[in-house]
């Protein structure tokens, strides 16, 4: 017999494969009427809309935005004050690679990922062993400075709880250029098709309906500040200090913009510096 919670996490995730399936083929649209445009003027067109999860995450990852979704006749919501610093002054970096950096990390070490964020410091250790694609890849952008003065564009706060960061765009679509494999999607930590709160993981642009997607991580990524339950198509690659837990606290305290439950964050959410070292 199904259980009411049971059956709380299956609508949930149906509504996630749903809002995926509608965010690909926004992503799809886009992308060939880029490839349209840069025919017609002779433009070069770096890099594609090849991520958006996540949704949650299409690579991420949120490539229509929740506006879409509103009623035009729906009102705006009152927007929760702002318990966020003002960004330190800075421009975000437009620099794209071809292919994913060759490794350069130590495999068998132990890395911490800071983010000093314009609502407090989120520190997270790395899966280095389980998820080194993906470590050695934020430690390469990181120290390109690809994230800093990046917003972290999507909250969502009904039925998955996360933050999403990691596009320099700020609306879901962008991407280094390269994507990395899928990793670590065996983790211990996840039990019952759930995200335990404190997961970071990767966004991506996976089908679970079509099959197609997988290996498209690029540089999106999301914060899980309470348990969400999600299928393991995301690479869980930290996990995020208690610290770092009450300044998502304060984040998703202040909602998001829609009112529906996903959507921009109220809170103006800045990475004014990334940085990866080795511990």
């Amino acid at each position: 017999m199904v259980t009411q919670e049971q059956r709380r996490r299956q609508l949930a995730r149906e509504k996630f494969l749903r809002q995926q399936q509608r965010r690909t083929a926004a992503r799809r649209k886009t992308h060939a009427r880029n490839a349209i445009i840069a025919s017609v003027l002779g433009v070069i067109v770096i890099g594609s809309v090849v991520s958006y999860a996540t949704g949650v995450f299409k690579n991420d990852n949120k490539a229509s935005s929740a506006a879409a979704e509103a009623t035009p006749s729906a009102s705006a919501p009152s927007a929760a004050p702002d318990p966020c610093e003002k960004a330190a002054a800075g421009a975000v970096k437009t620099e794209t690679w071809k292919k994913e950096p060759a490794i350069t990390i130590d495999k068998s070490a132990d890395y911490t990922m800071k983010m000093a964020t314009t609502c407090g410091e989120i520190d997270v250790a790395l899966k280095t062993a389980a998820a080194p694609h993906t470590v050695n890849s934020f430690s390469f952008l990181a120290a390109k400075g690809y994230f800093d003065h990046t917003k972290c564009h999507r909250l969502t706060t009904n039925g998955i709880y996360v933050l999403q960061c990691g596009d320099p765009t700020g609306a879901g679509s962008g991407t280094p250029g390269y994507t990395i494999p899928d990793e670590n999607l065996k983790d211990a930590s996840l039990k019952d098709n759930v995200y335990p709160a404190g997961t970071v993981a990767m966004a991506n642009t996976y089908d679970a309906s079509t099959g197609q997607g997988r290996n498209t991580g690029g540089s999106q990524f999301f914060l899980v500040y309470q348990d969400s339950p999600l299928p393991a198509d995301y690479t869980p690659f930290g996990t995020i200090s208690k610290s770092g837990m009450e300044v998502l606290a304060k984040i998703a305290g202040a909602g998001e913009s829609t009112g529906a439950g996903d959507g921009a964050p109220n809170a103006t959410v800045v990475i004014n510096k990334m940085t990866v070292t080795k511990s």
